[in-house]
């Protein structure tokens, strides 16, 4: 009889079924540092081609009559349930403290400080930054975008820089847009709805109201369709595993978009509050 053979050692790699490699898992943990810091330098790269020549004016105006198209009238629609909603909790918060000369100021604030730009945010995002997403990821699978560069042509300047500038316009735009259809709609319900007085729905606007109320809106609007339209682009460019990567990069777009807008909407209001002084105070 012969001897059996010695057991082999078992690997020490292999030792759990599945398990990664000890190198991969610091990677892992980098991996969201690494896709924040190349959306970082997409919008810095972005921000220094907007003054390179030459500018692409026909894609320019291309994508803003795109961006406009497929916003416009959703936003239109949405803005009168939110002026609705906010001015029928207003008011009937102001009744119960005996307040209610206050609900129009109070909604309209409500509406222009933080309903308009939120929607129109989420609405470029939802809609047009999707877009701007599936196309250029189509664009990067098919590796049009490698020939581009390989032609000398740089397709941030080319493509980015004009999609997203569009939606900066567009969004500021909207923002007026929506702000005005969200107050009506809060006039109309409280007039209607609520057996509000006009004159002190308008007087109290007058009274709390300021100037730069309107402003930080519109700043908020802008800021909002650049990070739309960055991180789209971003997602757009650096999609993973063929067309089935395309449609997961427009949902992680959209997700990511959402969340840095909550989270950029809260800073740029604690810096307001604390920089703008209300207005008497």
């Amino acid at each position: 009889m012969t001897a059996p053979l010695p057991l082999r050692p078992p690997d020490p790699g292999t030792e759990k079924a599945g398990a990664a490699p000890a190198g991969r898992e610091p990677s892992r943990l980098l991996a969201p540092l690494r896709q924040t810091g190349g959306l970082f330098a997409l919008a810095l790269a972005v921000a220094r081609a907007v003054f390179r020549r030459p500018f692409q004016v026909r894609e320019f105006i291309e994508q803003f009559w795109f961006v406009a198209s497929v916003t416009i009238l959703p936003a239109a629609l949405v803005s009168i349930p939110f002026g609705a909603v906010i001015a029928l909790q207003v008011g009937s918060l102001t009744e119960q403290l005996g307040a209610q000369s206050f609900t129009g100021g109070a909604s309209v604030l409500a509406v222009i400080q933080q309903a308009s730009p939120l929607i129109v945010a989420l609405l470029i995002a939802g809609a047009a930054g999707s877009a701007i997403c599936a196309d250029l990821g189509s664009r990067k699978i098919r590796e049009e975008l490698d020939a581009m560069e390989v032609m000398g042509v740089s397709p941030v300047q080319r493509l980015v820089v004009p999609r997203v500038l569009a939606t900066m316009l567009v969004a500021v735009l909207l923002n007026g847009l929506v702000s005005v259809v969200g107050t009506l709609g809060g006039y109309f319900f409280n007039v209607i709805m609520q057996d509000g007085t006009p004159g002190a729905y308008l007087a109290s606007f007058s009274a709390l109201a300021q100037l730069p109320d309107l402003y930080v809106g519109e700043i908020k609007a802008l800021i909002f369709g650049f990070i739309a339209g960055i991180v789209a682009a971003y997602r757009g460019l650096n999609p993973r595993g063929g067309p089935k990567g395309v449609g997961d990069a427009v949902n992680q777009s959209v997700v990511i978009t959402f969340m840095l807008l909550f989270l950029v909407n809260m800073i740029l209001t604690a810096v307001y509050l604390q920089i703008v002084p209300p207005k008497g105070g």
